[in-house]
């Protein structure tokens, strides 16, 4: 997957679980919960499509990566480099 296949499906995953939430006009580096209404059980939501979607596990103690748009392309790039996109909405 590309980086922006990456964002895509990231966007697409919070689209499924904050289906109100406008993501047009993300900032990539600015953290997620800051600019739309995620609380913690959306961001544990978030990592479960991960891992049923994708098959990445995603350490508690890694969490922190995923905190902005930029992070989880950056932690995902490696672990979804042989995957192929597989939106859960086309």
């Amino acid at each position: 997957m590309s980086r922006d296949d990456i964002v895509l499906a990231i966007k697409d995953i919070i689209q499924t679980i904050a289906p109100d939430e406008d993501l047009t006009n993300l900032d990539h580096t600015e953290r997620l919960r800051d600019q739309i209404e995620l609380d913690s059980m959306d961001f544990l939501d978030i990592v479960m499509e991960l891992r049923k979607l994708y098959g990445v596990q995603v350490p508690e103690e890694d969490y922190k990566e995923l905190a902005s748009m930029e992070g989880c392309v950056n932690y995902l790039e490696p672990h979804l480099a042989d995957k192929e996109l597989h939106c859960a909405s086309a």
